[in-house]
């Protein structure tokens, strides 16, 4: 059976695509909910771009999950914060930490060459 180690790049690739246009179009799908249910949002997606390849830049990194710049993302859709939305999102965050430390330590390891070595 197939798992995510042995997903090769395109196919990975492909579905990142996919994901990242759909948050575009879900402009509903707001970045302090996402971060409260899943952890992660979409500026999360951009520094993991930028940490895969750190010749892009923040900003860069971000227009490009936004699919316009982030300042004009948070003028058009980003409304502000309710206090029950901030605790959700903090303790979203909080169950992070364990998750970041897990992967930091199976990363590179874990992955096959072609996810960890750019060009092959």
């Amino acid at each position: 059976m197939p798992s995510l180690d042995t997903l090769d790049d395109r196919t990975a690739a492909a579905a990142f695509r996919t994901l990242v246009r759909h948050l575009q179009k879900r402009s509903d799908a707001e970045n302090i909910d996402l971060m409260g249910l899943a952890g992660f949002c979409r500026n999360c997606l951009a520094d993991w771009i930028v940490e895969a390849d750190p010749s892009i830049s923040k900003a860069d990194a971000r227009a490009i999950v936004h699919g316009m710049p982030p300042e004009e993302w948070k003028a058009r859709f980003q409304k502000e914060a309710t206090p029950d939305q901030i605790a959700r999102m903090e303790a979203s965050v909080a169950k992070n930490d364990a998750l970041d430390e897990a992967l930091d330590e199976s990363f590179p390891a874990s992955d096959p060459p072609a996810m960890t070595e750019p060009g092959r």
